[in-house]
């Protein structure tokens, strides 16, 4: 069995998540079509305290861009330029191609009745028909814009026969269930159509087995990855090990993955057939904590040294190790630090700044200060300012200042 040193192995994850590479400083169809095609999806999340998680990747690995381009490829449609992306729950709710949509036919059969709340959609199967017809007649909707359509609606009674809740929840299934989509977002309020009037014919056409999905999602994965083992293989469209197991097999029995041994890793690890080994390490960028290089923290930690991390905004401010969101820092192909960032009063704010035991703090904080600099700049803020939480505080203040 072909053995990899750990160095190797963080040296083939991240070029595999394409921070290897020179960042162009903007963003074209092309560029983000390449970019989807390596790393697979963008993580969905309502947290917006510096820039919403979708946007950063992007931000990371190929500079300041113009984040309408990402906007238009994910929620808006023309004969000029057809929609790149579409969401769906592709790790969590997630961007992922268009043409990636029929991969994850059997996950829509799995949640028919929706992914949560099921007790909910099943006892309302009236009103599911009823959110479906409406979304025909009104076009892209908020579940707001449905409820209130609903109720305007004759009931042979005063009010709605449905608790107000239960409209959102149900809307909510039948996105899971692939009968509606994400026509846009307004504010990141999603508005709701019928899927066949958002994704093109060709791709609702698409017929996929599902031993075929699972099969791609892995080979998928383990190009994203780079290297892993069969639970990080997994893990990156939130397959079961039931059936991630007999599809990385196959593909082991196929020549498609090979099995290697990871010097310090307790499992076999897998790389697609060709993979390239790097001979240095390369990358530096702020990574948010939804960014596919880290957001499987088991393998994180295997990679980069035992970093520990964990996202902090339900813990009490008063228990808090680092801050309420939590950047980690990649400098040169190692994770050496990490920042709480806030975007408030028209200023990058750095809350706190930590650099990992036995870093060279001076390097560190005048690296992360040009990454700052470029976000505060990308996200039309004025000035980076920094507060006295962390041992790297006073270093980056210093370096930002001169």
């Amino acid at each position: 069995m072909p053995t990899l040193t750990a160095a190797q192995a963080r040296r083939v994850a991240v070029a595999a998540q394409g921070f290897h590479q020179p960042k162009p400083g903007l963003l074209t169809r092309g560029h983000l079509k390449r970019l989807i095609s390596r790393i697979q999806v963008l993580q969905l999340d309502s947290v917006s305290v510096a820039v919403r998680a979708h946007y950063a990747p992007v931000f990371s690995r190929l500079g300041p861009y113009d984040r309408e381009v990402l906007d238009r490829a994910a929620w808006a449609h023309s004969d000029r330029a057809p929609r790149l992306l579409v969401e769906y729950w592709a790790h969590e709710a997630a961007l992922m191609a268009v043409d990636d949509w029929p991969l994850l036919r059997w996950r829509m059969a799995e949640y028919e009745h929706g992914r949560w709340g099921t007790e909910i959609v099943r006892k309302n199967a009236r009103l599911a028909e009823d959110i479906v017809a409406a979304v025909a007649e009104l076009g892209p909707s908020t579940a707001g814009q449905i409820e209130a359509h609903l109720e305007a609606e004759p009931r042979g009674r005063k009010g709605p026969w449905w608790d107000r809740s239960d409209t959102k929840w149900v809307a909510e299934a039948l996105w899971s269930s692939g009968v509606l989509t994400t026509a846009t977002r307004v504010g990141f309020a999603r508005h709701y159509d019928l899927t066949e009037r958002v994704l093109p014919p060709e791709v609702l056409a698409r017929r996929v087995s599902d031993e075929e999905a699972v099969r791609e999602l892995i080979l998928r994965a383990a190009g994203a990855l780079g290297v892993g083992t069969e639970p990080d293989l997994r893990d990156y469209f939130r397959l079961s090990p039931k059936q991630s197991k007999p599809a990385v097999a196959a593909l082991v029995a196929d020549g498609e993955l090979e099995v290697v041994d990871v010097a310090g890793w307790n499992a076999p690890a897998y790389l697609r057939a060709g993979q390239k080994v790097p001979r240095r390490d390369r990358g530096t960028a702020l990574l948010c904590p939804f960014d596919p290089l880290v957001f499987f923290r088991p393998r994180m930690e295997r990679l980069f040294d035992g970093f520990h991390y964990r996202i902090e905004i339900y813990t009490p401010a008063h228990k808090r190790q680092f801050g309420y969101y939590v950047w980690p820092f990649l400098l040169d192909g190692e994770l050496v630090g990490r920042v709480d960032l806030k975007r408030a009063d028209g200023v990058l704010q750095v809350l706190g700044a930590f650099t990992e035991e036995g870093r060279d703090r001076r390097r560190v904080a005048e690296a992360m200060a040009v990454e700052l600099r470029s976000m505060a700049g990308w996200l039309g803020l004025g000035d980076v300012t920094v507060g006295d939480r962390g041992d790297l505080a006073p270093h980056l203040r210093a370096v930002l200042l001169s």
